[in-house]
């Protein structure tokens, strides 16, 4: 009986890895430290990825990256309507109002956990 209830869990765990936005798998170990400052394209792009992915959690990704969920939603937003070019700081200054206007359709929906 304990057997197969462990086996349930083990079907419901998050993966050990997911693709990354570079194509290489992502783990936790690979994922951008917590103390993080300087959100570079491929950061931003790899935490995404990790939530999608189902590997973190987007609460415990806000958590440990001390992000709002407004700040993941213009991340998620600027991948889905621009690609992962989109999460350039310039491009996001300049497309924002397109990136939050974009917030009913289905190819700039928020992200998921």
């Amino acid at each position: 009986m304990r057997l197969k209830a462990l086996a349930m869990d083990d079907c419901n765990a998050a993966p050990m890895s997911v693709p990354g936005p570079l194509g290489r798998p992502l783990t936790l170990d690979t994922l951008p430290p917590p103390d993080t400052r300087r959100w570079v394209v491929r950061r931003k792009a790899e935490v995404l990825a990790a939530i999608r992915g189902g590997l973190l959690d987007r609460a415990e990704a806000c958590r440990q990256y001390r992000l709002s969920d407004e700040e993941l939603d213009l991340w998620a937003r600027a991948v889905d309507c621009a690609g992962v070019p989109g999460l350039r700081v310039t491009r996001v200054q300049i497309y924002r109002p397109v990136f939050e206007s974009h917030t009913n359709t289905d190819y700039c929906a928020p992200i998921e956990s």
